[in-house]
């Protein structure tokens, strides 16, 4: 029995109904033991509407479940049925069976999803334009020139008595223009 991963093509937003109707099938059927993990590789943003801080799930890779399984032909042609599956990502050739991913790129698959929930990730990004929403600087518009995701904190560069000024603000205090 060997364990290896795969990756299956799905219709885009139906990721999680894939990945539980495999779990869900497989356990069915009594072939549950060949699966190991079913995997929708996600992170999590911080995004700042209203005044208010929320945490929001990214999918990495929209479209793709990623299974560690041992691939039978019974298992292969169970994730083939169903619904919402397009394909086994590398079935291009004619007759050509799926194929795993290298131990590298599952590894490297694998770490960055492990790095990626330990730390939100911020949306915002240098040189991005926006507006100051509330404090003291509200109604000031500006470019992002550095952003802290630890502190949740950006620094806006602002014109104020006509010199260009950097200012820091908090991820909730600002909004794209």
């Amino acid at each position: 029995m060997s364990m290896r991963w795969y990756v299956i093509h799905t219709l885009t937003g139906k990721e999680g109904k894939v990945a539980d109707a495999i779990s869900r099938q497989a356990e069915a059927r009594n072939i549950g033991h060949l699966i190991r993990r079913v995997l929708i590789p996600t992170e999590t943003e911080i995004r700042s509407s209203g005044g208010r801080r929320r945490e929001v799930r990214r999918k990495l890779y929209p479209g793709y479940v990623f299974v560690e399984m041992d691939l039978t032909e019974e298992m292969r042609n169970l994730i083939q049925r169903v619904s919402g599956v397009t394909h086994f990502l590398g079935t291009g050739a004619q007759g050509a069976g799926p194929v795993p991913l290298r131990r590298e790129e599952a590894e490297r698959i694998l770490r960055t999803i492990g790095e990626e929930s330990a730390k939100p990730k911020a949306v915002w990004e240098p040189g991005q334009a926006v507006r100051i929403s509330e404090g003291p600087f509200a109604e000031f518009s500006g470019k992002i020139v550095e952003v802290n995701p630890e502190r949740e904190t950006v620094k806006v560069q602002v014109a104020l008595f006509g010199r260009e000024t950097p200012v820091e603000v908090e991820f909730t205090q600002i909004e794209r223009l």
